[in-house]
């Protein structure tokens, strides 16, 4: 019985094999940047604490003041009156107070910090700080950088761009390498262009777990995906819990706070489980809003239980414990945390360095192979679009149904991957001209 010479599992693999190829060769550089970048993050806690040691070490021994008392001091030290966004008492002996302001100034940094030592109620200095980790100037610069290139909105299409396809990338690699892993380690010693194709296929197939997991963790940091993401997540109840800081039904009134507030809700957070040394709390200026005490410590064990303080009478409205989150939330705060390097600290950051360097080395092989191999051509280079011609009617049907499901899903995957084949069938009408004048 004879078979055709097209089989399905053949053709498919050419049109995932082409379509590895594009990925590589188009998304490549952003994945690259992006493992680039997210390596530099990475390595920085050390070098921050050590850059910042002045505003973060607080050398006096000693019993320490009341907060109230350290952040009047912080309030002294500023050039003009600015308003607290949050308080974060110093966590062991040794470290500052920091008294997060918001500072107009400061747009894209969200907040001012001034760094006091508990003790003396000395001010250490004053830097700009950002999201809930606190990072400082330097890390700033390495996040914006791994964010967005430092260009803002615009520049956070890189980062979607290598996030979304960083995952397919994976997947196809993985069945190609299935497919090939026989002929593969047959043909090592057959020249450098095998020795790459091994390496980066062996490599790949180490880090390709990561791959995945890096893409999905990071996609809910995306502007479009991570909408849809946030959304979908909303829907199902994968949600984290918080406590609700709501006080009343009617409409609320700006209201003026105290310094002496802070130690008061301090004091019930504590009473109500606040237990770890890294907290953060949140005051309201309305009057219909509670304040608001939360542990930010994400290492492991995981503390992030929080609190709603009514500052009426001190009472704890709400709570919201991590030991009593849904498995599915807890299992979103670790990723994250993973992917950030700080859920099992200096282990988690070396893991992440190799990731990242192993990532971008397997990029650079991938160009040097398609380098070496651009003036051939074989099955290898047949177009997405003839690939995909090739594939039987259900085939064709499931990719495509599959590519709007994905696009809508996962929106600049979907304006991509429209570019991909609009490239594809210029470069296959080209070539089949040129075919057609060499025959004649």
């Amino acid at each position: 019985m004879t078979h055709s010479k097209h089989t399905p599992p053949k053709t498919l693999a050419a049109f995932i094999k082409r379509l590895h190829f594009y990925i590589g060769l188009f998304v490549g550089p952003f994945i690259f940047i992006s493992a680039l970048t997210g390596t530099l993050y990475v390595m920085t806690p050390q070098l921050e604490h050590w850059v910042y040691h002045d505003q973060l070490t607080a050398h006096a021994q000693g019993q320490p003041q009341p907060l109230s008392k350290q952040i009047e001091a912080a309030q002294a030290s500023l050039d003009s009156p600015l308003i607290i966004k949050s308080v974060r008492p110093a966590p062991q002996a040794g470290d500052t107070t920091r008294v997060l302001f918001r500072d107009p100034t400061l747009t894209r940094y969200r907040a001012k910090t001034v760094f006091v030592d508990p003790v003396t109620l000395e001010v250490k200095g004053d830097l700009a700080s950002y999201g809930t980790s606190g990072i400082l100037p330097l890390r700033i610069t390495l996040d914006f950088l791994h964010k967005d290139l430092l260009l803002g909105d615009v520049g956070r299409y890189y980062s979607e761009l290598a996030a979304s396809w960083m995952w397919i990338a994976a997947l196809g690699g993985l069945f190609l390498w299935w497919r090939q892993r026989r002929s593969l380690s047959r043909q090592v010693k057959a020249g450098s262009l095998a020795h790459y194709r091994s390496r980066h296929s062996k490599v790949a197939l180490w880090i390709s777990a990561g791959l995945i997991f890096f893409s999905a963790t990071g996609l809910t940091w995306s502007k479009w995906a991570g909408g849809n993401i946030a959304q979908w997540r909303q829907d199902i109840g994968w949600v984290t819990p918080s406590p609700s800081r709501q006080l009343n039904d009617g409409p609320g009134h700006s209201v003026s706070i105290t310094n002496q507030e802070f130690d008061q809700v301090l004091e019930s957070a504590r009473q109500a489980g606040i237990h770890a040394g890294k907290i953060e709390i949140v005051p309201s200026y309305t009057s219909d809003r509670a304040w608001f005490v939360r542990e930010i410590h994400r290492a492991w064990p995981t503390q992030v239980d929080s609190v709603a303080v009514n500052p009426n009478n001190m009472q704890v409205i709400s709570h919201a414990e991590f030991e009593h989150f849904p498995l599915i939330a807890k299992l979103i705060r670790w990723g994250i945390d993973a992917h950030m390097g700080v859920l099992f600290g200096l282990p988690n950051q070396l893991i992440l360095v190799a990731f990242g360097l192993a990532l971008c080395t397997v990029i650079i092989w991938g160009y040097r192979m398609w380098w070496k191999r651009r003036p051939t051509s074989g099955d290898s280079l047949i177009p997405l679009t003839q690939a995909w011609l090739s594939l039987t009617p259900l085939m064709r049907l499931c990719v495509i149904i599959l590519a709007v499901l994905l696009g809508i899903a996962l929106p600049v995957m979907g304006v991509s991957l429209l570019l991909f084949c609009f490239i594809d069938i210029l470069r296959w009408k080209y070539s089949t001209h040129r075919s057609s004048q060499s025959a004649s």
